[in-house]
């Protein structure tokens, strides 16, 4: 897809996007920041969808438009999530803004990692880590063997892994850009 017709499939479907996403999350603002990213998306595909009609064109944005409304309200149940912990803590164990903010990113991160699992192995690694249950209460849980559970759990792990290398990497660069 050239860049006339990206030109053409925004000035024609924009305002109909950011119109559903007002409606399906009643906030104006998050629409528009929803339907930008929806169009940067589709300029960043490094192939670009046939969408030779506006039916399609349509059909499209609303399947990305509404995998980021998901990723917006798993970001915010996270978040939220996080602020009730905070909340319940006594004031003498406050962290700082910025601890917090990492916190809060590092938890969206393994949310999006979460995510990113087959839906069995997701479940593995929260009741293993989250809740520790053993491999065979895990395994009775989920109904799949200990064997599976030790995968599910070590793949998670992994992923898990390459964020903090990935966040390494990160701070590497930045402490020696600075």
């Amino acid at each position: 897809m050239s860049t006339k017709p990206l030109d053409h499939l925004y000035s024609e479907h924009h305002p109909w996007l950011r119109q559903w996403l007002s409606r399906r999350l009643g906030c104006s603002a998050d629409a528009a920041d929803l339907a930008h990213d929806a169009f940067l998306r589709l300029l960043l595909k490094p192939v670009q969808p046939v969408l030779d009609n506006a039916l399609a064109a349509r059909g499209y944005l609303r399947k990305v438009a509404n995998g980021l409304c998901i990723n917006l309200w798993q970001r915010r149940e996270i978040e939220q999530a996080w602020l009730d912990a905070l909340a319940a803590q006594p004031e003498r164990f406050a962290d700082s803004a910025e601890h917090c903010a990492a916190v809060l990113q590092a938890l969206q991160e393994v949310g999006q990692m979460l995510i990113g699992l087959p839906g069995k192995g997701a479940q593995a690694f929260v009741l293993a880590v989250v809740c520790q249950m053993t491999d065979k209460e895990v395994a009775a849980e989920l109904g799949v063997s200990d064997r599976m559970v030790r995968k599910y759990v070590a793949k998670a792990m992994l992923a898990c892994l390459s964020l903090q290398a990935a966040q390494d990497m990160a701070m590497f660069y930045q402490d020696h850009d600075a």
